[in-house]
């Protein structure tokens, strides 16, 4: 009877185990993000560099994040992407559902008080940049400017789509005198360069990764100029062709123009809303981080012509934070030279 009784001891034991192991399984949730979509808003229009970066990384991220959701691409172009980082500030799911890309002058914005911008650029969740940027200003042959120096004498009609080209622009204007006419209305680069081509305008700015390849056939048959770049640090590549900064003439125009250089750190980079859970947000930058790595996703870098300059979420963000550590004295100065109301 005692072996007996053990035996039932002993199966009872193993069918309360049994029983439990389904309500374990059940226990165990679900990916997050296991049959949901995420919307990656792209504050420009169609076609361009902050497109081209934005579609890479909205077409590759999705496996990287647990549940494997379906990542659709959304532009929402409008003043400089002005518009997006209002919506993903203020409307956008906070649920780590919404994520985007922004121009790279949206700080540069909120550091000089841009009215119409309703967001703050330290609060945003910073994911992760895919490419350091510097932006090359390039003009037709047939333009009067066949180097930055002829622009001190002569005209040169060029298109401002974006909000950094712009800014940039407007203060070489103010500051050093140079003759630039700006026309505002085209609907991202890929729209100015039709312009150029159709000689509407004389020049337009286009981040280097991009005009390398874009412009690659106007280049070998000497259809265009290299004029200037926008970023603090040269571009090898182009080694020959000066920076804005190079064109101060003094220490206070440099400065001045450092700050309006700054945003090529921020570049291309990845956002989501503030107020998004930090588990989300640590899941989003692992996922991001992933898919820099990811060899599909290179290959389709270099298949691209592409390159790229990855930086961490939280690298990113403390660098978003360090860049706007500029002097009231310097940014009373810089609004009054991007014509900002004081």
């Amino acid at each position: 009877m005692p072996a007996f009784g053990q035996q039932i001891g002993r199966s009872l034991w193993v069918a309360a185990l049994l029983a439990l192991l389904p309500l374990a399984a059940a226990a165990a949730p679900e990916p997050f993000y296991k049959g949901k979509s995420v919307t990656f808003v792209i504050g420009s229009a169609v076609g361009g560099g902050y497109d081209t970066y934005s579609r890479l990384v909205a077409s590759h991220i999705g496996p990287h994040l647990d549940g494997r959701p379906t990542v659709i691409a959304q532009n929402m172009p409008g003043a400089g992407s002005i518009r997006a980082a209002n919506y993903l500030y203020n409307a956008a799911r906070k649920d780590g559902t919404t994520i985007g890309m922004l121009d790279q002058a949206i700080y540069l914005y909120q550091i000089l008080g841009t009215p119409e911008l309703k967001a703050d650029a330290t609060k945003f969740n910073w994911i992760g940049r895919i490419l350091q940027n510097s932006a090359v200003l390039f003009a037709r042959r047939e333009a009067q400017v066949q180097k930055i120096e002829d622009a001190f004498a002569k005209e040169l009609i060029v298109s401002t789509s974006g909000t950094a080209s712009k800014l940039n622009w407007t203060v070489l204007k103010n500051v050093l005198g140079v003759k630039f006419t700006l026309i505002q209305g085209y609907q991202g680069s890929g729209d100015a360069m039709l312009a150029l081509q159709r000689g509407e305008v004389d020049a337009l700015s286009v981040e280097w990764p991009i005009l390398r390849v874009m412009g690659a056939p106007l280049m070998r048959d000497r259809k265009i100029n290299l004029l200037l770049q926008t970023g603090v640090e040269r571009d090898a590549d182009i080694a020959q062709v000066p920076r804005m900064i190079d064109l101060a003439r003094n220490d206070e125009e440099k400065k001045l123009l450092e700050l309006f250089s700054s945003p090529a750190l921020i570049g291309r980079s990845v956002v989501a809303p503030p107020g998004t859970p930090p588990e989300r947000v640590a899941e989003l930058r692992r996922a991001f981080a992933a898919t820099m790595k990811d060899a599909t996703f290179l290959a389709d870098v270099k298949r691209a012509g592409l390159t790229i300059s990855p930086l961490g979420g939280e690298e990113l963000q403390a660098a978003v934070v360090r860049s706007g550590e500029f002097p009231p004295a310097l940014i009373a100065r810089a609004r009054r030279a991007a014509e900002m109301a004081n």
